[in-house]
C-alpha cells in the first residue's frame, strides 16, 4: 500500500530511535560543556519574542533561552521527547512541548518571531517541506536561527557521499551530505555572512558546520 508523505513521516518517528536517544546526552557532554554550549549560547542570545524550536531532541538548548516570551519545542521522537520533558526545569522561560515534526507544523501562519534549528535539517525526512513550513509559521521578517551540518566541497563531499549508508543509521537519519544552505535559500530565506567551522574531534572533518540567522522576507 502506498503511503502519503505524512504517513511516512509518522512511521519514521513513531518508534523513534531509543538507543540514540539514550546515548545522546552522554556522547555530547564534552561538546556541550565546551564549543557547542558556547555556540548555542551565542545563537540564542538574540532570539526574540515567540520562538519555535524544531527537533528539540533532549533539550540541550533549553538553558540558553533568555529574553523570549515563550518557546514551543517540537520533537516527534518519543524517546527524545521523554528526556526533553525531564529538563524543562532548566529553562528560564515558559516552554511548551509539541509532538510535531518539522514537515507538518500545527501552527497558524505567522505564529512565531523566530524558529530555531540546531543539527536538525540534516535528519528531517523532507527538507524542502520542513523549510516551507518554517517559513509559513514565521511572521514576515522573522528569523531562522540555525547551526547545521552542510555539504562540504571536493574530497570532503565525496567522502560524505561514501559514508552515508553507514552514517545515516548510526546517527538517527543524519545526512551529512545535504546541501542545507542551498535548501534554505531555495525556500526563500535571505542569509547573511556565514560562520563556517569544523568541530574538534575525530571524523568531524566529514561534518562541516555553519551557524547563522536567515530572514523570511
Amino acid at each position: 500500500m502506498w503511503q502519503t508523505r505524512a504517513e511516512t513521516m509518522s512511521t519514521n518517528t513513531r518508534d523513534g530511535h531509543p538507543l540514540f536517544a539514550a546515548l545522546y546526552d552522554g556522547l555530547g557532554a564534552f561538546a556541550e560543556r565546551g564549543w557547542m554550549g558556547r555556540r548555542r549560547y551565542r545563537l540564542l542570545a538574540g532570539a526574540p519574542g515567540r520562538v519555535l524550536e524544531i527537533g528539540g531532541g533532549t533539550g540541550a538548548n533549553l538553558p540558553h533561552y533568555r529574553d523570549v516570551a515563550r518557546v514551543v519545542v517540537a520533537e516527534p521522537d518519543p524517546h527524545m521527547r521523554r528526556r526533553l520533558r525531564r529538563k524543562l526545569g532548566r529553562a528560564r522561560v515558559p516552554v511548551e512541548v509539541s509532538e510535531a515534526g518539522a514537515e507538518a507544523l500545527p501552527f497558524a501562519d505567522g505564529s512565531f518571531d523566530a524558529v530555531v534549528s540546531t543539527l536538525v535539517l540534516c535528519s528531517v525526512s523532507y527538507q524542502g517541506e520542513a523549510l516551507a513550513e518554517i517559513r509559513r509559521v514565521l511572521r514576515p521578517g522573522g528569523r531562522l536561527l540555525f547551526i547545521e551540518h552542510v555539504r562540504g566541497e571536493g574530497s570532503v563531499a565525496r567522502a560524505q557521499d561514501r559514508v552515508l549508508p553507514v552514517w545515516r543509521p548510526l546517527f538517527a537519519g543524519c545526512h551529512p551530505n545535504r546541501d542545507t544552505l542551498g535548501s534554505i535559500r531555495a525556500a526563500g530565506f535571505e542569509i547573511g555572512a556565514l560562520d563556517r567551522f569544523v568541530p574538534p574531534g575525530p571524523f568531524t572533518g566529514l561534518v562541516p558546520h555553519v551557524q547563522r540567522e536567515a530572514f523570511a522576507p
